[in-house]
């Protein structure tokens, strides 16, 4: 054996190496200690080894490395492959079959007393883990769900390859852009009180592309936001399938997109699990609101929500409200009225720590309609409700009622209708539901100053083009942009982008940006539009949010290597940290330094875009 350290890997040998003399080098995953027996579970980054020492047959300095290694260190371990003998088998690994006899072991680096053990399946508190992220990476389900994401990497990589896409990489040192969260900004050495900034997308170079002559684009792009954090989101850096297609409409990037995303889910996702049939469902941003109240349908949902105003709007609760232009929306609920008095009191308590008001309800019992609601009905609106109710529901199918502005209960319903899926366990189990939501409103209200702002992404086609701009009330126009979703997840969006520098100025001014404004901040972009820009547009879905589905963990920070933890802090590396004085120096940094960007002066945010 020439090898310093190793002639196989702790998940290579099998039965067929029996007899074999064999040199394996790795971690000291678990230790027994049987007195003149003792057993070593030897890991690697390939599998675990069951290794055992006959103390009584080993010399003195030999037993003395094995009774005193510890646990998570190095060492490299000479010996024999043999059989294991048939009720010693461990059908749980895949040397199960075999043990390594050590003959001779040498520690390669020791071990301190660990802060987290790295065999077993406990839970530790995340500020641990994530300081100690080395040590987490060791644990089997995290260490596997960084080779499913390289493994998922790769197949995205090798996909958009067969299609003809040219992986191409844009800049990471760049200007600061407007977008729905805050840049990270870098402060520059050279031109003192200028700074750089890093992409929260590389939006403006894949469409300069597209206006360079290139056809089909894309790359595994880096991503920065200075954002908070949520279970599906992670401050800081992340991924995305960055692609851009020149001469295409919507339904074109669908088609080479669709497969893609199809094959990997189908490839990748855990035994039991189905994936939507292609092409994958399609749902209006205003067909979401109504029905789901949210633009992040979960088609794994059974429940919709149902417009009842027409039905109910004389009832003497909601009378007034309605005379003053609220609206009555419902939730149609299977078995509604067997549900236990606790469910209703949790699911009140719940609806509070979401800022939602009383949620009425009433269910249609064999002896008539029960409920708090119910005393209110009449056999006319009961009439109506029982109309709604399909000949195989449950008889205590029941509703539960929302009354009051369309655009405050249409969100809240959409929180009830997931929560009421979740508890009653109504959603489809095992399953990777897809949808686009598509015709997004181009423009929306701000609701604290009532301005005019874009809704989306800036940058998309309005549908209608100039003349829907100059004729049609902004609230009125949609854009030619769309989501993906998957179980309630927004996977990405993606627009048929705007390549008009006269759609580009007229779609800003509505906004309230002036022509200034435009060429100030997007001044490359608006310039490139004169020299002629094909027809083009793009899609982005998120690397992290795909490998945390395909590992069905709820949590993002899971799929990522080196994550920031949920205030923005690496505990590993410990950073944000501050500079010294020298470094400050050199960079021109001072106390009073207060440098703004042109965009900041002017008062004004543009939407994230993708």
């Amino acid at each position: 054996m020439t090898h310093p350290y190793r002639s196989h890997t702790c998940g290579e040998l099998r039965d067929i190496h029996a007899g074999l003399e064999v040199k394996l080098a790795g971690w000291v995953h678990r230790k027994r200690d049987h007195g003149h027996l003792l057993f070593l579970d030897l890991r690697d980054h390939y599998g675990i080894t069951q290794c055992v020492a006959d103390l009584s047959k080993l010399q003195e300095e030999q037993r003395a490395v094995l009774k005193e290694i510890s646990l998570e260190s190095v060492i490299s371990i000479e010996g024999n492959v043999v059989l294991r003998s048939p009720e010693t088998l461990n059908v749980h690994l895949d040397s199960g079959a075999i043990e390594l006899v050590i003959q001779q072991a040498t520690l390669l680096s020791k071990a301190d007393p660990l802060p987290m053990p790295v065999c077993g399946n406990e839970e530790y508190p995340e500020d641990i883990r994530l300081k100690y992220r080395f040590l987490d990476l060791r644990r089997q389900k995290v260490h596997q769900a960084m080779v499913l994401r390289s493994q998922i990497i790769a197949f995205l990589r090798n996909a958009m390859v067969e299609q003809g896409f040219l992986e191409m990489q844009t800049p990471i040192l760049t200007a600061a852009s407007p977008e729905g969260a805050r840049d990270y900004a870098v402060i520059s050495r050279l031109f003192p009180g200028k700074f750089y900034a890093l992409p929260q997308a590389p939006q403006q170079f894949k469409q300069l592309l597209m206006v360079s002559g290139f056809d089909k684009y894309f790359q595994i792009a880096p991503c920065f936001r200075d954002e908070a954090s949520r279970a599906d989101r992670s401050p800081g850096e992340f991924y995305q399938l960055d692609m851009e297609m020149a001469f295409v409409t919507q339904e074109e990037i669908w088609a080479a997109i669709e497969p893609v995303l199809y094959d990997l889910f189908c490839h990748f996702a855990p035994s039991g699990f189905s994936v939507s049939s292609m092409p994958f469902h399609r749902i209006s941003y205003a067909e979401a609101m109504k029905h789901y109240g949210s633009d992040k349908p979960d088609l794994r949902n059974p429940l919709r929500i149902t417009s009842l105003t027409d039905a109910l709007a004389d009832v003497s609760l909601f009378q007034e409200a309605v005379s003053r232009g609220a609206v009555i929306r419902g939730i149609r609920i299977p078995g509604l009225g067997a549900q236990p008095r606790r469910f209703f009191n949790e699911m009140m308590a719940w609806a509070t720590t979401q800022g939602i008001g009383a949620i009425g309800h009433a269910f249609c019992h064999a002896e008539g309609w029960k409920g708090p609601l119910a005393k209110f009905l009449s056999p006319k609106h009961t009439s109506v409700l029982e109309s709604m109710i399909l000949k195989d529901d449950p008889v205590d199918t029941g509703f539960l009622f929302l009354c009051g502005p369309e655009d405050v209960i249409a969100p809240q319903l959409g929180k009830i209708l997931t929560y009421c899926g979740r508890v009653l366990e109504l959603m489809a189990k095992n399953q990777y539901a897809f949808c686009w939501v598509t015709d997004f409103p181009m423009y929306e209200r701000d609701p604290e100053s009532g301005a005019i702002v874009f809704s989306h992404n800036p940058f998309s086609m309005p549908q209608g083009g100039l003349e829907a701009l100059n004729t049609m009330h902004p609230l009125d126009i949609k854009a030619y942009q769309y989501d993906l979703v998957c179980n309630g997840i927004e996977l990405s969006s993606g627009a048929i982008r705007n390549h008009d520098p006269r759609i580009m100025e007229k779609a800003f001014s509505l906004a309230g940006y002036s022509l200034d404004h435009v060429q100030d901040v997007f001044g490359a972009l608006f310039r490139a539009f004169h020299y002629g820009a094909p027809p083009h547009g793009g899609f982005a879905p998120g690397i992290d949010r795909m490998v945390m589905l395909l590992a069905d963990t709820p949590n993002i920070r899971e799929v990522i290597p080196f994550p920031l933890n949920q205030q923005g802090q690496d505990l590993l590396m410990g950073a944000p940290a501050p500079l010294s004085a020298a470094r400050r120096k050199e960079l021109h940094l001072h106390a009073d330094n207060n440098i703004s960007h042109p965009s900041e002066d002017k008062g004004k945010s543009i939407p994230s875009f993708q």
